[in-house]
C-alpha cells in the first residue's frame, strides 16, 4: 500500500515535468526558429517479489513467471524536434535570414562560438553583422583578394571570423580610368556632314583614374580624292561642365590621338629615274645640279622644289614619311609652301623623306598651303563598305594619348578600335557613334566613376555582395554554417542558442556551405517556431487526466490506510 503512494507520487512529478516542456512549448510559439520539445516515460525499477522459474520435467510441472510490482514512473527523455522546419515569416528586413535544413549560423561572443537558427541579424556600429537580440557577431569566411591589384579572387574557405561588411573599404567602390573605346555604326559618305568643312562630329565620353567624366570630341571628315577614305581627327576635351580641358605649353591637342607614323593621302607620286634616297634622309638627282632636302627640326623646307628639280606642279603629293630621331618630342610639323615658280615637265613627282623613326612615338601630320590634318585615315573596302584599315594599313586601332594634358597621370590612355564601323548607303544619314569600354559583352576597360554602397544583397548560397550607385557589385564575404552528426544532442543555451556536445559532434571551426546539402538561405525572412499547438493542447488534456489519475492513486492509498487505521477501533 504504501508503494503505490509513492507510484502516484511519481505518477504527479511526471506529469508535472510534462506539464512543464508544454509550458515551454506554448510559451515559445511565436519565438524565432524555436524548436518544439516532448517528453516522454519510462516506468522505474519494479521489486521482485518471485523469480521465474523454468518448466521442470522431472516433477511435470510448467514455468513461472516472474512476480515484480513496480514502483512508478520516470522521465525517459525530453526530445528536441530540431529538424522540424518551422513556417516562414516575411520581415521586409533584408538583414533577416531564414536558413533551412538541419544547419545552423554560427555566432560568437568573442570568445567561443555558439549556434542558433534565429537569422534576425543587423549591422553594428563597427559594421559588423550581428545578432539583432545579443550582439554576438555572425561568423563566416572572408574574401581572398589579389595582393597587387586588390581585386577580389573568391571567398577563402578557413577558419570562420566575424564579417564586416560594412568597412571604409566597402563602403565605396574605386573609380577606374577608360582604357579601351570603339567607334560602330555607319558612315555614308553622302552625309553633307562628313563632307562640309567641319565634318562630322562623334563625342566619346571617357573617366580620367579618379572618376571624372570628360568627353572627346572628334571630326570625320571625307577624303576630297577618294570617297572610300575618311580622316578622324581629335578637336577639343571638355570636362563634364563642357569647360574644354587647357593644353599645356608645347603640346597640340590634334596631337593627342593618332599613332601612325605615316600618313597617306589619295594620290601616289612616283619616285622617278635619277633620283636617289640616301642613308641619311637626303634626297638628291644626278640630271640637275645636287639639292638636299635636310630634316634638322626646322618646320619648313630648306629648299625650292620648283628650283631643284623643274617640275611645274606639286600640288598633287601624297606619301610622306617623317623620320625624327629617336628621344626627338614627336610633335614637328612639315610645311610645305605653295610651288614658286613653273616648271616645264610632267607632274609625276615622288618625295619621300625617311630616317630612323621611333613609330610607337611619332604622331602624324601635315599641312598642305595652310590646312592641317592629324589624327588617323580610315580605310573602307570600295565594294563592300566594310573597313579595310586604319592609314593605310590593316591595323584596326588607334591610341587617344592623353597623359600630356595632366601632370597627376589622371588621364588615361585610350586604345581606340575602329573594326565596327563600314561606309555604306544609309539615305545620306550617318549612324556613326563612339563608347567606352571593349566591344563584347564584358565592356572591358569602360571606366567609372567612384560608387557609393547603395545596398547590401544576401545569396542563397549565404555570400554577400554590396551594390554600388556607378553600377559595380562587390563581394564582402560568406555566412559560413555549422552541421552535426546529432543536432538534437546539442544543448539549448539562453537566447535562442546552442552548444556543442560529447554527444552532437564537435564544430571543426571552418563550417559548410549550406548549398553542398541542397539548402539555402532567405532573406527579408525569419524561420518561425515549430510548436503545434492543436498537439500541444491534445498532450495538455491527457498530462492533466494523468496527473488527476495519479492523484488518486494517493487518495485512495489514504483512504486504505485510514480504514486500516480504523480496525484497531
Amino acid at each position: 500500500m504504501m508503494r503505490s503512494l509513492f507510484s502516484g507520487v511519481s505518477g504527479l512529478k511526471t506529469h508535472q515535468t510534462r506539464m512543464d516542456v508544454i509550458g515551454h512549448n506554448i510559451a515559445n510559439v511565436n519565438t524565432v526558429a524555436y524548436k518544439s520539445s516532448s517528453m516522454t516515460f519510462a516506468s522505474l525499477m519494479s521489486q521482485t517479489t518471485q523469480r521465474a522459474s523454468g518448466a521442470n520435467a522431472t516433477t511435470g510441472t510448467g514455468g513461472v513467471n516472474a512476480r515484480q510490482i513496480g514502483l512508478g514512473v520516470k522521465t525517459s527523455a525530453i526530445n528536441v524536434n530540431i529538424t522540424g522546419q518551422g513556417a516562414s515569416q516575411s520581415t521586409g528586413n533584408p538583414f533577416d535570414i531564414m536558413i533551412t535544413g538541419e544547419n545552423f549560423f554560427v555566432v560568437s561572443d568573442g570568445s567561443q562560438n555558439y549556434f542558433t537558427r534565429d537569422g534576425s541579424f543587423y549591422v553594428d556600429g563597427a559594421g559588423n553583422l550581428a545578432m539583432t537580440s545579443i550582439g554576438y557577431n555572425v561568423m563566416g569566411w572572408q574574401v581572398e583578394t589579389d595582393p597587387v591589384t586588390g581585386d577580389v579572387k573568391g571567398i577563402k574557405k578557413d577558419t570562420v571570423s566575424a564579417l564586416r561588411i560594412m568597412s571604409a573599404a566597402n563602403k565605396s567602390y574605386p573609380p577606374e580610368a577608360t582604357s579601351h573605346a570603339y567607334f560602330s555604326g555607319i558612315i555614308d559618305k553622302n552625309d553633307t556632314d562628313v563632307t562640309g568643312e567641319n565634318g562630322r562630329v562623334v563625342n566619346l565620353s571617357f573617366y580620367d583614374s579618379q572618376g571624372y567624366t570628360y568627353t572627346a570630341k572628334f571630326s570625320i571628315r571625307q577624303s576630297t580624292d577618294d570617297k572610300n577614305t575618311f580622316s578622324i581627327e581629335l578637336d577639343k576635351i571638355v570636362d563634364s561642365k563642357n569647360k574644354e580641358v587647357p593644353v599645356p605649353d608645347g603640346v597640340n591637342v590634334e596631337d593627342l590621338f593618332g599613332g601612325a607614323s605615316t600618313m597617306a593621302m589619295a594620290t601616289t607620286l612616283k619616285l622617278k629615274d635619277g633620283y636617289t634616297l640616301d642613308k641619311a634622309g637626303n634626297l638628291t638627282t644626278t640630271d640637275t645640279p645636287p639639292v638636299q632636302i635636310a630634316i634638322d627640326g626646322t618646320p619648313e623646307s630648306n629648299a625650292k622644289v620648283a628650283e631643284a628639280f623643274g617640275y611645274s606642279d606639286v600640288d598633287e603629293f601624297l606619301k610622306l614619311s617623317v623620320g625624327i630621331k629617336t628621344g626627338t618630342p614627336p610633335n614637328e610639323t612639315i610645311t610645305y609652301k605653295s610651288v614658286e615658280e613653273m616648271l616645264t615637265k610632267d607632274k609625276n613627282l615622288s618625295s619621300l623623306l625617311a630616317n630612323a623613326v621611333d613609330a610607337n612615338d611619332l604622331k602624324q601630320g601635315f599641312k598642305i598651303d595652310g590646312r592641317k590634318f592629324n589624327g588617323a585615315v580610315i580605310n573602307f573596302d570600295g565594294k563592300s563598305g566594310k573597313f579595310s584599315g586604319l592609314n593605310g594599313g590593316t591595323g584596326s586601332t588607334a591610341t587617344l594619348n592623353l597623359g600630356a594634358l595632366s601632370k597627376d597621370g589622371n588621364f588615361p590612355s585610350i586604345e581606340v578600335d575602329f573594326s565596327s564601323i563600314s561606309s555604306v548607303d544609309h539615305k545620306g544619314v550617318s549612324t556613326i557613334s563612339a563608347t567606352n569600354g571593349s566591344d563584347d559583352e564584358y565592356n572591358t576597360g569602360s571606366g567609372r566613376k567612384e560608387g557609393a554602397m547603395i545596398g547590401v544583397s544576401i545569396q542563397q548560397n549565404g555570400m554577400i555582395y554590396a551594390s554600388y550607385d556607378n553600377g559595380m557589385t562587390k563581394l564582402l564575404g560568406q555566412i559560413a554554417t555549422a552541421r552535426f552528426a546529432n543536432a538534437s544532442g546539442l544543448e539549448k543555451q539562453a537566447d535562442n542558442l546552442y552548444s556543442a556536445t560529447l554527444n552532437s559532434g564537435a564544430f571543426d571551426g571552418i563550417g559548410v556551405d549550406i548549398t553542398a546539402s541542397g539548402d539555402y538561405m532567405s532573406t527579408g525572412q525569419l524561420e518561425m517556431s515549430n510548436v503545434d499547438l492543436s498537439q500541444e493542447f491534445t498532450e495538455m488534456i491527457t498530462t492533466q487526466r494523468g496527473f488527476q489519475a495519479n492523484s488518486r492513486i494517493i487518495t485512495v492509498s489514504d483512504t486504505l490506510l485510514e480504514e486500516l487505521t480504523n480496525l484497531k477501533r
